[in-house]
């Protein structure tokens, strides 16, 4: 909606579903405030039995290249496990975490498949190899769900 103020929901939602049926899924980003980092979701990998993504903390244009290499991965393998560690090919290291309640965070996604709806997050290391949950982490990251005790 901020690219076009004068839409509605049924608008975003309208062009959503165009964007899902041309290349499978789309990326809902979603600006930060003085609270929250920036963050995106991936929109469209419910129907095919996939859990939607989540990233935050990393310019949106990044979250979105990320999200968009991972979901065409998704589609084609078993989905990653909340606690699993994956290195991203040009990108950063992420450990899965699994999101209890996609509801409350996905809201284009909810609004398009409802209950049904599951998430993982890919929570990034930083450049040292810390994580948001360690001291010393440098970044800003929202987390979505607990981590898995490794």
């Amino acid at each position: 909606m901020c690219d076009n103020p004068n839409a509605t929901k049924l608008d975003v939602l309208d062009r959503m579903r165009q964007m899902i049926t041309a290349s499978g899924w789309a990326v809902q980003g979603v600006e930060g405030d003085r609270l929250h980092p920036p963050w995106a979701y991936t929109v469209g990998l419910t129907p095919e039995g996939a859990p939607e993504l989540v990233i935050s903390g990393k310019p949106l244009d990044e979250c979105a290249r990320v999200l968009n290499d991972t979901a065409a991965h998704a589609l084609h393998a078993e989905p990653p496990v909340p606690g699993e560690r994956i290195p991203l090919v040009g990108g950063p290291l992420v450990e899965i975490v699994g999101v209890p309640h996609p509801d409350a965070h996905l809201e284009t996604a909810v609004a398009l498949y409802g209950a049904q709806v599951r998430a993982l997050q890919l929570v990034w290391a930083d450049d040292r190899g810390h994580w948001p949950w360690d001291a010393g982490f440098r970044g800003r990251q929202r987390l979505f769900g607990p981590r898995v005790s490794r």
